[in-house]
Order: structure tokens, then sequence, then C-alpha cells
């Protein structure tokens, strides 16, 4: 999977951090969206329509995955290193509980 990387820093460790911690900010901010549209409409054709654009928004920075499932299938698969799914994975959730308190703070 590809990471696209913002700042080019002069230390790889460094570097491969920051690209490291934006995949976890995309997928953080993928989710929430993904859940606060679902919270807010309900409506199937909507929410389809959220989970495509928030796979096509975070697919080249992150690989797309939105829910924790999919990050334990694509570890599972070999496709992402084990190290980097419990980040994900808590980045996601706490995605959809930034999406839950948004909604409940400002239902229309």
């Amino acid at each position: 999977m590809p990471q696209i990387c913002i700042i080019n820093l002069y230390f790889f460790s460094q570097y491969k951090l920051y690209c490291l911690m934006y995949s976890y900010l995309v997928e953080f901010f993928g989710a929430a969206f993904f859940i606060y549209v679902i919270f807010a409409t309900g409506n199937p054709l909507a929410i389809g329509a959220a989970l495509a654009l928030a796979i096509m928004l975070t697919s080249n920075i992150s690989g797309g995955h939105i829910n924790p499932a999919v990050t334990i299938a694509m570890a599972s698969a070999g496709k992402l290193p084990v190290s980097e799914v419990l980040p994900y994975c808590i980045a996601q959730i706490f995605g959809g509980l930034a999406a839950l308190q948004l909604y409940n703070n400002y239902k229309l």
C-alpha cells in the first residue's frame, strides 16, 4: 500500500513515524465521516455512498480500511503488518466515538 506523506523529513525514522501517524489520522477522519453519516441519515443509499467516498479518499494514504474488521482481515491476509493493527483499530474506534459525540451535540 503506498503511503503519501506531506512533509519530507531528513531522518528516515521520523519520516516513517510521520507517515504512520498521518495514516492513523486519515483512518480516524474516514471512520468518523462514515459513522456520522450512518447516525445522521440512516438511509442505505447515503451510507453506501459515504462508505465509497471514505474508501476512495483514504485508500491512497492508509489503505481505506475504515472498519476494524477490514483491518484485521487485511492483517490476517498478510497485506498489513500485525504491528499496525492495534493503532489502526484504535484510530477507527475513536473516530466512531467522535462521530457519536458530534452527532449527539449537533443533531438537527
